[in-house]
């Protein structure tokens, strides 16, 4: 038996986060991230609208990029100390996440990071509040995900965490909150949504209620991203919406290595953090290369390449066409193609390479990843995308 599992309500369109008016509850805590949200105007709206709907509301500020484990405990305190019935949560992917990790632990004090770490072992939530996503970004999806990846800076580690209970009941997808973005945000965080798409198609657990979202959301972000990064809003629109259909298959099909390989080198490196969508992007190519030695996964990435309307009558040539697509995206959103041209120091990069790939390896994405990898081939994958080397193996 398989489970497909998505918020309770979508509120989508321009002005859809009006709809924050009509929720039901006494209490709500507002949990936002650097302050992009209160300079465009938006905390305001959401406060405004949260208390029009007659509820007393918090607002926990603050969220870093690549939350910590920190931030997500300071939360749960002060949502302890108010006792909300409704978490809201505004921004990007980060304190989408946090908020998410907070609800746990407000519902949950004597719980563990640790225990939230096994995938779907989270406690029954909704005992004390439901949750509400707004997403500021067209990428993560974690609006409409069972997802969360909160980062533990002592170690360097990124730790998804998953479970059914963090998906949102309510999720606004308004794409005002996203006229704004920087143009590198929204190259990143749209290439994000594309792995995402094309990664959930190809994994173990795809099925006939994801394929269409992922293909959906595939077409959408070859059709919309370049417009959308060159400012189009109309393009940056429907970006929004192609992302969350991307999450919505993701969240259901679950992911692969090259979240694998994201997640354990976003904070590992001296030189500076990679930001996740930007890893995600240098590495699609080379999985893509790597996972179509398997059969299963090779029919199903040409079955994208030919849905796309890309060329090539032989599954190889169609496979290649769409690796060239995504090369040619990263040209156009001013990607670099390897680590070493990102910037990553090559002695570190040696140093760390066997433990990067030992825990890539154990990450929560890889086991659904349609090709089985070990730590010695994962060395050798992260070694081709440092030096930009053919994927042969």
């Amino acid at each position: 038996m398989s489970r497909f599992c998505l918020p309770r309500d979508i509120y989508h369109g321009k002005g859809s986060l009006e709809e924050l008016k009509n929720l039901k509850g006494k209490k709500a805590i507002v949990v936002v991230g650097g302050g992009s949200m209160k300079r465009q105007g938006f905390l305001d709206k959401v406060v405004d609208y949260l208390k029009e709907a007659g509820m007393e509301v918090d607002v926990f500020e603050g969220v870093e990029p690549d939350p910590s484990v920190e931030t997500v405990m300071k939360g749960a305190e002060a949502m302890r100390k108010f006792e909300p019935d409704w978490i809201v949560a505004m921004g990007g992917g980060s304190p989408i996440d946090a908020a998410k990790a907070m609800w746990a632990f407000y519902e949950y004090p004597d719980t563990s990071f640790e225990d939230l770490c096994t995938p779907f072992n989270f406690p029954e939530l909704r005992q004390k509040a439901k949750f509400a996503a707004i997403p500021s970004t067209s990428g993560t999806a974690t609006e409409v995900t069972a997802f969360s990846v909160i980062t533990n800076y002592q170690t360097g580690v990124k730790y998804p965490l998953a479970d059914f209970n963090i998906t949102p009941d309510v999720a606004i997808v308004d794409p005002d909150l996203v006229a704004g973005l920087p143009v590198k945000q929204v190259a990143y965080t749209g290439m994000d949504a594309l792995t995402h798409a094309i990664e959930a198609y190809v994994s173990t657990l795809n099925g006939p209620f994801t394929d269409p979202l992922a293909l959906q959301a595939i077409e959408m972000v070859l059709d919309y991203l370049p417009a959308s990064y060159h400012c189009n809003m109309d393009a940056r629109e429907q970006m929004h919406y192609a992302q969350c259909l991307a999450g919505m298959a993701f969240s259901n099909a679950l992911l692969g290595i090259v979240h694998s390989m994201a997640h354990k080198t976003g904070a590992a490196f001296s030189t500076g953090h990679i930001p996740h969508g930007c890893a995600n992007a240098i590495y699609l190519p080379y999985v893509i290369k790597y996972n179509a030695k398997c059969p299963v996964a090779a029919k199903r990435y040409a079955e994208i390449a030919r849905r796309m309307g890309l060329q090539g009558t032989s599954e190889k040539s169609l496979i290649n066409s769409l690796i060239a697509k995504i090369d040619a995206f990263n040209v156009e959103l001013g990607i670099p193609k390897t680590l070493q041209e990102f910037g990553v120091n090559e002695e570190e990069f040696k140093e760390k390479l066997p433990k990067i790939a030992e825990l890539a390896v154990g990450d929560a994405c890889t086991g659904s990843n349609p090709r089985s990898i070990t730590p010695a081939e994962m060395e050798k994958l992260l070694t081709c995308t440092y030096y930009g080397t053919e994927v042969d193996f």
